[in-house]
C-alpha cells in the first residue's frame, strides 16, 4: 500500500527526492514518515509530517532534508539536498494512522504500513 522510489547513486553534496505513494489507504489521516537503515545498523527515524504538515526530523539531517506531502496526490516526499557518504542507507517510508492534526511520530511501532525501502548510495 506504500511505493517508495526515487533513490540513487549520487555523490557528495548532490541532491534526490524520494517519493511515498499511498494506495488502499484514507491518506489523509496518517501521519507519514521516512526512516533509513544502514548495513549493520537498525532502522533510525529520519523525518516525519503529521497530517497538517507538522514536521520534525532527526538531527543529522535537520536543515539538510524535507519533509512534505501532497494529499490530493496521496504521495509524501522527502527532499534531500547536501548527500553525505553518511547518508548511504536503505530508505523507507511508513504511515501512521492519526487522530490528531499535529503530531508526527518518530517511534517504528506506531507505524501501521511501511513501503518496500530505496536504496540510496552517496559516494565521497
Amino acid at each position: 500500500q506504500l511505493q517508495a522510489s526515487g533513490g540513487g547513486l549520487v555523490q557528495t553534496g548532490d541532491s534526490l527526492r524520494l517519493s511515498c505513494a499511498a494506495s488502499g489507504l484514507p491518506f489523509s489521516t496518517y501521519a507519514m514518515g521516512w526512516f533509513r537503515q544502514a548495513p549493520g545498523k537498525e532502522r533510525e527515524f529520519v523525518a516525519g509530517i503529521s497530517r497538517r504538515d507538522h514536521a520534525g526530523y532527526a538531527d543529522s539531517v535537520k536543515d539538510r532534508f524535507t519533509i512534505s506531502r501532497e494529499n490530493t496526490k496521496r504521495t509524501a516526499y522527502l527532499h534531500m539536498n547536501s548527500l553525505k557518504p553518511e547518508d548511504t542507507a536503505v530508505y523507507y517510508c511508513g504511515a501512521a494512522f492519526s487522530f490528531s492534526d499535529i503530531r508526527y511520530y518518530r517511534a517504528l511501532s506506531r507505524y501501521n504500513y511501511w513501503g518496500q525501502g530505496t536504496q540510496v548510495t552517496v559516494s565521497s
